[in-house]
């Protein structure tokens, strides 16, 4: 089922001009002192996933898998009253995914936290030893047997910024960190889905999301890859 996203009010969306435009001065001073506008933009995000309604251990049944063996992969954790995705791959690659649909002109920024927890041992994303220990995937319909995607990984050998593609195209990959310095440690990445899309794939349309996924994956290498993805968002700019 497709979930369109609401729009955020008028006020969450600016912050002076609107403020000012129903305030004396000296509450207007009051105001902005108290609730910046990055505080104001951060509460125009709306959230696709935060794993808060999914039981804890088991794979989230808003989810789906490519193959029944992924639901093994993936499962719910919790740790200091926080919810993630926890990916284990023993040399598998099978993605989860949840579809879900939201308006790429209001908000075109994609935001999540990440941790990865043990690289696939001998990956390289450029040289045909395809695993990464933690990716995440913009959806986009394109055939009845197809779909097209952005795709962000977090790779142990390439550098970041480093265009690759697969899928015969349809997938544009972005690698957004490298290395392993943050091994064990949570992250926060934000990307603007929209110019990612239209620079990858050479167009200046606006296209229609239907979904995010996640790959943690290990079968290129047979080894093992394991990490983490915490709560999904989507912001203006």
């Amino acid at each position: 089922m497709h979930v369109v996203l609401a729009f955020p009010s008028p006020r969450a969306a600016a912050c002076g001009p609107l403020v000012a435009a129903w305030l004396p001065l000296a509450a207007i001073v009051a105001v902005l002192a108290a609730v910046p506008c990055a505080a104001l933009a951060a509460d125009a995000c709306v959230v696709l996933e935060d794993f808060s309604r999914a039981p804890v251990g088991q794979f989230p049944p808003d989810w789906k898998v490519r193959k029944e063996a992924g639901k093994g992969v993936y499962t719910v954790q919790e740790e200091n009253g926080r919810r993630f995705l926890h990916a284990e791959a023993h040399g598998l690659g099978v993605q989860a995914a949840k579809e879900v649909a939201w308006d790429l002109t209001a908000y075109p920024i994609l935001v999540w936290s990440w941790r990865p927890r043990r690289f696939p041992a001998g990956a390289d994303e450029y040289h045909g030893k395809n695993d990464s220990v933690l990716a995440v995937y913009a959806v986009f319909p394109h055939s009845t047997f197809a779909v097209k995607s952005v795709k962000y990984i977090w790779s142990e050998r390439v550098p970041v910024d480093t265009h690759l593609t697969s899928s015969r195209g349809l997938t544009q990959v972005r690698v957004l960190r490298s290395g392993a310095a943050g091994l064990e440690q949570w992250s926060d990445a934000r990307v603007d889905v929209l110019d990612d899309y239209r620079r990858y794939f050479a167009t200046s349309d606006v296209p229609k999301p239907e979904g995010i996924a996640v790959l943690t994956d290990s079968d290129d290498t047979d080894s093992v890859a394991s990490g983490d993805y915490g709560a999904f968002r989507v912001c203006p700019r």
